[in-house]
């Protein structure tokens, strides 16, 4: 199957990252940590329930299945694009911009806290047991939101980060010899799936 990079149209202010979602089974296969008032005694921070998850919102080169039509393939972020994408979501106020599964807004999420993973031996992310490669976009979301919390993640029904957003794929090569007409068709559906990663 083919691997197709995304990158970011910055002329367009809709490209990008534009939401955070809350998901059962992340595209990146890698789960959060809520950080609970027993996880905060474990790495002795401070005992209040703090109601704040942790993990991965995405990994570079990691590929992410896709499916247009009867097309199938992968896509992945380069660490720059991911750097960069990350950068744009904080510049254009997208913050408290949360979903659940993709279904619609949800109220009393914000990304607190994020960072790109320099460096494998040292990074934050190896205190709550993550091993991610180098160029992660890693955030905390608190969730001010207590029938979230309370039905949803500590009940394990939300299990990860998948984010939302517009981003141009690398697709000309697997698609130039299509007549123009149904590029663009699959091009705008490939942008719609997109949104869904």
């Amino acid at each position: 199957m083919e691997v197709f990079e995304v990158i970011l149209d910055e002329e367009n202010p809709q490209s990008g990252i534009n939401a955070i979602s809350l998901v059962n089974s992340p595209a990146i296969d890698i789960d959060f940590v809520a950080l609970s008032k027993e996880k905060q005694k474990h790495i002795k921070l401070a005992d209040e329930d703090r109601q704040v998850l942790m993990g991965a919102a995405l990994v570079p080169n990691k590929p992410i299945y896709r499916k247009v039509g009867e097309d199938e393939f992968y896509i992945i972020f380069s660490k720059e694009t991911i750097r960069r994408a990350s950068e744009l979501y904080f510049i254009r106020n997208r913050q408290q911009s949360a979903t659940l599964e993709h279904e619609g807004s949800i109220d009393g999420l914000t990304t607190v806290e994020s960072w790109i993973v320099e460096d494998a031996e040292v990074d934050k992310s190896k205190i709550y047991g993550f091993d991610v490669p180098l160029g992660t976009w890693m955030v905390s979301m608190k969730v001010d939101n207590n029938d979230i919390w309370t039905n949803l993640v500590k009940t394990g029904e939300v299990k990860g980060f998948s984010i939302e957003g517009f981003f141009m794929p690398e697709l000309r090569e697997k698609l130039s010899k299509e007549p123009i007409d149904e590029y663009k068709t699959k091009l705008n559906e490939v942008k719609r799936l997109l949104n869904m990663i």
